[in-house]
């Protein structure tokens, strides 16, 4: 009975990691700037991110995706391409 107790609480942490992780993808997915300030959306963004499995290029995609459309403009049309958030 023990042995079926302890496969059972593997199972949900396995399974809770992976929804855990879900979650976060999805929060990246649908954060926005909207009316926060610069540093106010890279600390959110930050934080989401902790977590999650998203690393380099699709990190920063996903951060840009987020931008208000005002600076996401001024990204299109800058020379040298956003490669860290901090940029």
């Amino acid at each position: 009975m023990k042995i079926v107790e302890e496969l059972f609480k593997k199972i949900w942490n396995k399974f809770r990691e992976t929804t855990e992780e879900k979650r976060k993808v999805e929060q990246l997915r649908t954060i926005e700037q909207e009316w926060r300030s610069w540093d106010k959306y890279v600390q959110e963004f930050k934080k989401v991110t902790r977590k999650s499995s998203y690393k380099g290029r699709l990190f920063i995609e996903e951060f840009k995706k987020g931008l208000n459309e005002a600076i996401r403009k001024k990204l299109a049309k800058a020379k040298s391409l956003l490669t860290t958030i901090r940029k």
